[in-house]
């Protein structure tokens, strides 16, 4: 069998395995790596200098900056002003989508719309708009301004340096902008004017307590002196119970302590606050001898006459109470599973939550809907809604290892003004170097991540944190693949095939069919992934036709990124997939036509910009 045959059926398990899912896409860029250096595709001591190609180096350090720029405050002075539109639903949708397309155009696209989803939310949850009207918009929005520069997106700086490769001299850093900000205009314009329409109206997403029905199911369990509960520990009364049933805190001598921090035995008087159904507190009550919040015998006949008498006069009041009651001070946070997070396809058992991160789950919302399955069964997928409780110190830090993204409001601060010049500065510095041919990007973006590194924008801990490791490895295993790909001839026999089906029609038309492929390729598999494979063919196109390279180059850059089709083409999409109540098949009715225009608006665009 050929090389250019082996190369087809590595492609082909590896397109299977990223659209079936079970393996996560870095894993199976390695098992397609691996595989191809024991076919004796990739040679063995090439194997893993992908790792150190310059677009896997440029988009490390266009992350770290990215998170450099949310940490100087930059993006908080923006999303202060968004939150400041009104409630008309035209002028939120314009300015959460103007503004993440600007932002994914100098940062990762993902960490825009993952700086601006909390702002979306919030203005949902202020003017009572279903979320599912904002969200999907903002997504597509993230996608769109990663078209407009160099560092906008994976994709172009893979296609930036795959030409440096061939020619000799990459993309710059503005090169994408002509025909990137045209698109963006255009999909811009759809989505505000009418395209918003086009999505569900999911009814009842917007809070919290509407979502996660907080209000009902949050309750207060007394002990009794002959309750069996008495003695023994939170860990003891969960293993009693065989379930998972979330204590929040735990009410003594009128103090709350949180329940994850209370480690002591129970005792006769203690107040479980616990989130729980009819079901979990039946079997409290059979299991553990808790009852429903109301003051034992004995301590009813030892109140005074003056505490009845205010008791009866806020009979009321205490039977609200009662029914809801409060969750000040216990840190209850909604945070959605990214589809990098090490909770996907794992129990809260297999996480240790508590005991590992110190968190408790509360409850789990999927598709918009609350899970009524056991806690302890749910095995978590990617745009999973978390309803989750712990330490406010210790959260965020908790939560960014776990690979989720916090969805409460943002305590948006103004950041610190030294440091977000500073910021600029360094960053603007970069782009000067890159511009003037001082340095290429990779080296520009890396000097400028390590010197914000050494003046203190950004702690080395979340430089490290930053950096997407999935789609690093991603890159790092499948650039060899995609260049076995153009050695093994199988790009050419590609190339060909297109030609000889195409040979007789203008190659405008070609463009098109090119286009098309890689816009629906980048639909179900990673978009990186796409333009990886996706540039050689483009290049022996360009090649076949003896037309020049760069608007064949420019077709792949464009449509890999504009998967909008699926909820599993870009993290952005899945990302807001949970929290906007979207199913799978919500996703073409707004992405079908802005696929179309993207199409109409690009290729005009690119044969001006880039003629052939």
């Amino acid at each position: 069998m050929s090389d250019a045959m082996l190369v087809y059926g590595v492609l082909g398990l590896t397109l299977v395995g990223f659209v079936w899912g079970h393996f996560r896409y870095d894993l199976v860029a390695l098992m397609a790596l691996l595989g191809s250096v024991l076919l004796g595709l990739v040679p063995g001591e090439a194997a893993f200098l992908g790792f150190g190609h310059p677009a896997v180096i440029t988009v490390a350090a266009v992350l770290v900056l990215s998170k450099g720029f949310e940490r100087s405050g930059l993006v908080d002075i923006i999303a202060e002003q968004a939150l400041r539109v009104g409630e008309r639903l035209l002028l939120q949708l314009a300015a959460l989508v103007g503004i993440v397309i600007v932002l994914s155009g100098f940062m990762n696209n993902v960490g825009a719309l993952a700086l601006m989803l909390p702002v979306a939310m919030r203005l949902a949850r202020a003017h009572n708009t279903s979320p599912s009207l904002l969200l999907m918009p903002l997504a597509f929005g993230s996608l769109l301004g990663g078209l407009t520069t160099l560092i906008g997106t994976p994709p172009n700086i893979i296609v930036a340096s795959y030409r440096g490769t061939i020619t000799g001299e990459s993309f710059g850093m503005f090169s994408y902008t002509p025909v990137g900000a045209a698109v963006a205009l255009a999909g811009f314009v759809f989505i505000v004017a009418l395209g918003w329409r086009l999505t569900p109206r999911r009814q009842g997403q917007a809070s919290a307590d509407e979502l996660f029905d907080t209000a009902n199911y949050l309750v207060e369990l007394r002990l009794s002196e002959e309750a069996k509960a008495c003695g023994w520990t939170l860990s003891e009364l969960q293993q009693e119970l065989g379930e998972t049933v979330p204590v929040i805190g735990v009410i003594r001598d009128d103090k709350r302590r949180p329940g994850h921090a209370f480690l002591g035995a129970l005792r006769a008087g203690d107040v479980l606050l616990v989130e729980a159904g009819p079901e979990e507190i039946k079997l409290l009550e059979d299991k553990a001898g808790l009852r429903l919040g109301a003051d034992s015998e004995e301590e009813q006949e030892e109140a005074s006459d003056d505490e009845a008498e205010s008791r009866d006069a806020e009979d009321d009041e205490e039977k609200e109470t009662k029914r809801k009651p409060s969750t000040e001070g216990l840190q209850l946070v909604e945070a959605v599973v990214r589809n990098d997070s090490m909770m996907v396809n794992r129990t809260v058992i297999q996480l240790r939550l508590h005991h590992q991160h110190g968190l408790h789950l509360v409850a789990v919302a999927r598709d918009g809907t609350r899970l009524k399955t056991r806690l302890r069964e749910i095995r978590f997928q990617a745009g999973d809604v978390l309803l989750l409780q712990g330490d406010e110190a210790g959260l965020a830090e908790a939560l960014g290892t776990l690979g989720c993204l916090p969805l409460a409001s943002r305590n948006l601060t103004l950041g610190q003004p030294r440091m977000l010049l500073v910021s600029l500065a360094i960053f603007a510095l970069a782009i000067a170097a890159m511009l003037l041919d001082l340095l290429p990007a990779a080296v520009a973006f890396s000097s400028a991540a390590l010197i914000s590194l050494l003046v203190g924008v950004l702690p080395l801990r979340d430089a490290y944190q930053a950096v997407d490791g999935p789609v690093i490895v991603l890159l790092g295993a499948m650039i060899p693949v995609g260049q076995a790909l153009e050695s093994s001839g199988g790009a050419a026999l590609v190339a060909e095939s297109l030609l000889i089906f195409g040979g007789d029609w203008p190659v405008v038309v070609t463009l098109v069919g090119l286009f098309v492929i890689t816009m629906m390729l980048s639909d179900v598999v990673n978009n990186a992934a796409a333009a990886v494979l996706m540039a050689p063919i483009a290049a022996s196109l360009a090649e076949g036709f003896g037309a020049s390279l760069d608007p064949f180059l420019m077709v792949v850059a464009v449509s890999a990124s504009c998967a909008f089709l699926t909820p599993i083409g870009h993290q952005s999409n899945t990302l807001v997939m949970g929290p906007g109540g979207y199913r799978f098949g919500d996703y073409w009715r707004l992405g079908l036509p802005l696929e179309l225009i993207v199409l109409a608006v690009a290729i005009p665009m690119i044969l001006w910009v880039w003629p052939l």
